[in-house]
């Protein structure tokens, strides 16, 4: 990890040059934005904070801020978290704690079910396995993806200020309306397989309805009596007066639950 800058870097992974930015010294933390985000937009007030005692590695997703799109590739989660893992790989990185946020979540969500290998904690914001876990007001809004609605948006502005081609934004919202328009349907064995600690994060007015997010704490071992029965190695957090867009702002609430959570030693393994 000797040839690094803090920014502007580039990988060759599966047909991208996918960009990456390293802040700060110690554990690597990969932070994985959300659907149309950049990294400044998602994390930008969150990554000084973290890289305080973490070597955070920020990652820009196929078609998002400065990673071009692929046009013949769809969106996917699949592919989202193959190119996470071989990026980790590129990096020769072996573990690492994962934040990923909204479609990042379930990007990391991804990447521990399949490459279980190379991450050590998770950290889930306004995560989901099915699509059922979103109101359905949320999804029905979908259909409201479009280019005219989104102009003016910080996701525009940053499309346009980092993007290699900002020409392509039409294109990108295109195929983040049909990504979105997906249905998500992971089996929940696989969640509950999860071998790695997990802290659960979503606004209790977020586009994740909280029992979703109590559910999947349910399958990580949570929703139990601790006095009783001992913590569960996974946490759930629920954050007061926060909305979807608003959670990674939330540095106060954040800052106060994800480092104690990170920095805590590693549980045995289950059997």
């Amino acid at each position: 990890m000797n040839n690094f800058t803090t920014k502007g870097n580039y990988a060759d992974i599966n047909g991208l040059s996918m960009y990456y930015e390293i802040h700060g010294t110690g554990q690597p933390l990969v932070l994985l934005p959300g659907a149309l985000s950049g990294i400044g937009s998602a994390f930008g007030k969150l990554i000084p904070l973290l890289a305080r005692t973490r070597q955070v590695i920020a990652v820009e997703l196929q078609g998002y801020g400065h990673t071009a799109d692929i046009a013949d590739r769809p969106l996917s989660y699949e592919c989202y978290a193959e190119d996470t893992a071989a990026l980790l790989e590129h990096l020769r990185l072996k573990q690492v704690d994962i934040l990923g946020y909204s479609s990042g979540a379930g990007t990391a969500l991804q990447v521990a079910i399949r490459y279980p290998h190379l991450v050590q904690k998770l950290v889930l914001c306004s995560v989901t396995y099915t699509s059922s876990g979103i109101y359905p007001e949320m999804r029905a809004g979908i259909e409201e993806l479009t280019p005219e609605f989104l102009a003016g948006s910080p996701y525009e502005q940053e499309y346009l200020q980092s993007a290699p081609r900002p020409q392509d934004w039409p294109q990108l919202v295109a195929k983040a309306k049909a990504f979105n328009k997906q249905v998500q349907e992971w089996p929940a064995a696989d969640v509950k397989g999860i071998q790695s600690p997990v802290l659960l994060i979503a606004g209790d007015s977020d586009l994740v309805c909280p029992e979703h997010i109590a559910e999947i704490f349910r399958l990580l071992g949570g929703g139990q009596p601790g006095d009783l029965l001992g913590l569960p190695t996974s946490q759930m957090a629920i954050l007061p007066g926060t909305t979807h867009m608003e959670l990674t702002a939330r540095t106060d609430l954040l800052m106060a639950i994800i480092p104690p959570f990170l920095d805590a030693p590693m549980p045995a393994r289950k059997v």
